[in-house]
């Protein structure tokens, strides 16, 4: 069910959800009444108000919301009856606005307005499909994970700058501070002074305990800290930041362990999704972001018409507005912020992977490109090769896109060229 037949429904809902209300419009199908009511946000009282609207008008119900996944939306996906149609808030604000050009808001106005464009225009709009549960289970997973590691690196920041103030040294002394081993250091030895009372056996066990065993690197570090001037010797400013420092450290411990869970958990799920083999040999994806280029095409091979259209939906596409004589492109400013995120993130990783888009990417710079818009030029060409494996079941093979490059001419493979439209 593509789009919305009138009298497939027996009824048309829109809803304008809250933390802690649900504004309700309810429309039935065989008339233009409407009524208005208010459902408190608790589980029990939005499966009564679910089941008294199936015994009252059968189904299916559509039912129009403002975001595709959420409380709210996990709750009715419950009832077979219900057919849910997300519509995008900046749709429904604009919407809105053409019938309250003092930008008035009132939530059970915007409800009747999403059961309006529900009837109104009813092309526009998809019905929500869910997938697999594995596939779901696991694109809930990759963002969290994503939200872990900014997490991640908010405390790292924070725990960089508490160490400059009175530790700077063990920040020379280890290459990266978001490791197990770096906590271990800083919540044995939280201070320059307490390190260098250690004896030099018991440094040395710790860092072997750590399977840390490389000699040379070993010595320097342990030459280093013997050697080592304090900044201060001001308690005043030792107490509070070393304090500090160890506060961040248990939370930093806390997320990388939490990160690592996630890792087990994505890579269970992950493998073993048929689709898996199309990702994880892609150049640079690894088993990070092989996951998320799953999760960004999902097993629906029916969601994107064409490469075109998942370019557009990710923001990837760039935009052209022309007024008159004015013509101005720039970026996509509405889209889902986490799957750009993942193809450029991405790309930006095959530039030293791979050959092509390598060259591509250099192209792009000679050209005049800033970094960010030349990684979005390479997502989006890449973007066009994967949609092509993905509907056809095919894994990348470099060698075989070099081949078809080099059949076509591309400048691609001659350094220094013009860029082909077509490489």
């Amino acid at each position: 069910m593509n789009s919305l037949n009138k009298p497939s429904f027996t009824a048309f809902v829109g809803i304008d959800w809250a933390d802690r209300k649900h504004d309700v419009c309810l429309q039935a199908a065989d008339s233009p009444k409407r009524e208005f009511s208010v459902i408190p946000h608790q589980v029990e009282s939005i499966n009564d108000w679910a089941q008294a609207l199936i015994q009252r008008f059968g189904s299916p119900i559509a039912v129009a919301v403002e975001l595709s996944k959420g409380p709210i939306v996990y709750a009715l996906q419950k009832f077979d009856s219900f057919v849910i149609y997300p519509i995008n808030p900046g749709t429904l604000a604009k919407y809105r606005e053409a019938f309250t050009p003092s930008r008035a808001k009132d939530d059970p106005t915007d409800a009747e307005f999403a059961v309006d464009l529900l009837l109104r225009h009813p092309e526009r709009f998809k019905p929500l499909q869910p997938q697999s549960l594995e596939m779901r289970a696991l694109s809930s997973l990759v963002e969290q994970r994503r939200s872990l590691v900014n997490d991640k690196i908010r405390l790292t920041n924070r725990l960089r700058s508490a160490l400059k103030q009175y530790y700077p040294q063990v920040l020379d002394w280890f290459d990266h501070i978001d490791t197990p081993l770096f906590c271990a250091f800083i919540r044995q030895w939280p201070t320059l002074a307490q390190v260098k009372r250690a004896r030099k056996n018991t440094l040395a066990t710790f860092f072997h305990q750590h399977n840390m065993r490389f000699p040379q690197v070993l010595e320097e570090r342990l030459a280093a800290i013997k050697t080592a001037t304090p900044l201060t010797l001001d308690e005043a400013i030792i107490i509070p930041y070393r304090l500090q420092a160890q506060v961040l450290i248990e939370q930093l411990s806390v997320t990388l362990e939490g990160i690592k869970q996630f890792d087990q958990a994505i890579e269970q799920i992950a493998c073993q999704h048929p689709d898996y083999a199309l990702f994880s040999a892609l150049p640079g994806a690894g088993s990070s972001l092989a996951p998320r280029l799953l999760v960004a095409f999902g097993e629906q091979r029916d969601r994107y018409p064409s490469a075109a259209d998942l370019q557009k939906y990710a923001g990837v596409a760039p935009v052209t507005e022309r007024s008159g004589k004015k013509h101005w492109v720039h970026w996509r400013w509405e889209c889902p912020t986490f799957l750009r995120q993942t193809f450029t993130e991405w790309a930006a990783q095959t530039i030293n992977k791979s050959f092509w888009a390598g060259q591509y990417y250099r192209q792009q710079r000679a050209k005049g490109s800033t970094y960010q818009a030349a990684v979005r030029s390479l997502a989006f060409k890449w973007i066009r090769i994967l949609y092509r494996c993905w509907q056809t079941g095919k894994p990348y093979d470099e060698s075989t896109y070099l081949k078809a490059l080099e059949q076509r001419g591309s400048s691609l493979l001659k350094p220094g060229g013009e860029i082909s439209e077509k490489a």
